[in-house]
């Protein structure tokens, strides 16, 4: 599988993407026809050609833009990464609902520094599996996905090199 020049200037993909959003509501509905395990590896295949590529540091958008889930052990291992009590990490970063759902309190990420995170090494799930083209099931998240797709170099890529693959005019 051979790919055209990747696509790395945020100003062009944010255009490309307002220039394509018809054509990508035509398309995202041309996917739900097809097989989903073909379309799974399709992007499998894609994003493992593209992600090198990109580098995200260039960019940082989706820790600007992501509401970020924190699980119990996320928290504490961060907290202790960052020398910090329990109480004082939740309170400088963290908002809980009232069954006790936790979020990053701030958009854009608190960790966020010169386009790189701080907290590489202890970065939560969902940091971690962004932009998730990894996980099965597709056609699934397709709405999400092209809700980034203007602002993540690595899904704008992959999906406009997945147009070519499955045939899509």
């Amino acid at each position: 599988m051979t790919i055209r020049k990747v696509e790395t200037n945020l100003c062009a993909i944010a255009t490309k993407a307002i220039d394509n959003s018809k054509g990508n509501d035509e398309f995202i509905t041309h996917l739900q026809t097809l097989n989903s395990n073909e379309i799974d590896i399709a992007v499998f295949k894609l994003e493992q050609l593209i992600t090198p590529q990109i580098d995200c540091t260039k960019c940082g958008n989706c820790c600007k833009s992501l509401m970020i889930n924190v699980e119990e052990i996320e928290a504490v291992n961060v907290a202790n990464f960052l020398k910090l009590e329990r109480k004082e990490f939740d309170k400088k970063f963290i908002e809980k609902s009232e069954n006790g759902k936790m979020v990053i309190n701030k958009i854009p990420c608190h960790f966020l520094e010169d386009n790189k995170c701080t907290i590489y090494q202890n970065r939560f799930a969902g940091c971690k599996e962004f932009p998730a083209l990894h996980l099965p099931q597709i056609q699934k998240r397709l709405f999400t996905i092209f809700m980034h797709y203007g602002s993540c170099p690595i899904i704008f890529n992959v999906m406009e090199e997945l147009k070519d693959v499955v045939g899509f005019e």
